[in-house]
């Protein structure tokens, strides 16, 4: 069999998915109750999680029964984040139940800079992203652009990200840094990574460009939250 990465030979149902999620979580934290160093109120938390992230294993929107399965998390009581690269446009139009909140991962000002960025598999990959993000202000979820900025390579041009802000007109911005873990260390080098000040600086710049406010920030993290808000939604 020849895996091809931009398609599912096959997927699994929505409600397995989800009942698996929560034995793993069990499993991960089996043995933590013995443990005596262990904060017994957080470990409580954990065993009963509320929130689930739909991201990190792959592109979520290739996921032809996505809306079933934001359901079942809903069923059970959990928030859902849902993370895309918006490069399949017609299947965040098509969701049949929309996330707690929805993410878009928009790295790059213009088509050049996301190109070498983002090194994408499939043609069109740039027009479907802008295809995403002048959707987002149909969704009555909050939405969020997530700008993760790389030195040297799309740590530039605020002005040009303020278009696409103005287009998707989300709920937040959050430029953030690249950070140097992972497989990414295979093609990018630890100078790759901003400081904090230099996110700092970049979130001002597109503030000014853009009416967005700032409105937290986190150091350890090096992120920064831009609204329109005066304060974030509480989501529970």
């Amino acid at each position: 069999m020849i895996w091809e990465e931009t398609k599912a030979p096959s997927s699994d149902d929505p409600e397995d998915i989800v009942e698996g999620c929560i034995r793993a979580q069990m499993k991960l934290l089996s043995g933590y109750k013995a443990n005596p160093k262990t904060d017994m109120q957080k470990c409580g938390e954990a065993v009963k999680p509320r929130h689930a992230a739909i991201s990190l294993a792959g592109e979520p929107t290739m996921y032809s029964r996505l809306g079933d399965l934001i359901r079942c998390f809903h069923e059970r009581r959990f928030t859902t984040f849902l993370v895309s690269n918006g490069t399949v446009p017609q299947a965040l139009s098509e969701l049949s139940e929309e996330p707690t909140q929805l993410y878009i991962s928009t790295c790059a000002p213009d088509k050049k800079t996301f190109q070498e960025t983002c090194r994408p598999q499939i043609a069109q990959a740039w027009e479907r992203l802008n295809e995403t993000l002048a959707l987002l202000p149909s969704f009555n979820c909050p939405t969020v652009m997530r700008i993760t900025l790389v030195r040297h390579l799309n740590l530039k041009h605020p002005g040009r990200y303020a278009r696409l802000v103005d287009r998707a007109d989300p709920t937040y911005v959050e430029p953030k840094a690249y950070m140097h873990v992972g497989f990414s260390r295979l093609r990018l080098e630890y100078e790759n990574m901003p400081q904090h000040r230099e996110i700092c600086a970049f979130a001002s710049l597109l503030a000014g460009e853009t009416g967005y406010a700032i409105l937290d920030e986190s150091r350890q993290s090096r992120v920064v939250l831009l609204s329109r808000l005066k304060k974030p939604i509480r989501l529970s």
